[in-house]
């Protein structure tokens, strides 16, 4: 298992986390999106290592900017 985290600074509420977590968690080999509303740390847990570029655009169809940490 790999364990990637970056940051979504955007994210204010329930829906902005609801948002970003199905479109994370829609990436092949994902298995867990976990959310923290106060820090905007995003940890996604995944079979492989995950590309930057995958990440940022499922976060970007989202409606919302990724940052790495």
């Amino acid at each position: 298992m790999t364990t990637t985290v970056f940051t979504v600074p955007g994210m204010t509420c329930g829906h902005c986390k609801q948002a970003v977590t199905t479109k994370v968690g829609k990436i092949s080999g994902v298995s867990a999106v976990d959310i923290d509303l106060d820090t905007k740390k995003v940890t996604v847990t995944s079979s492989e290592p995950l590309s930057w570029s995958e990440l940022v655009s499922a976060v970007d169809e989202a409606g919302f900017e990724a940052v790495a940490n």
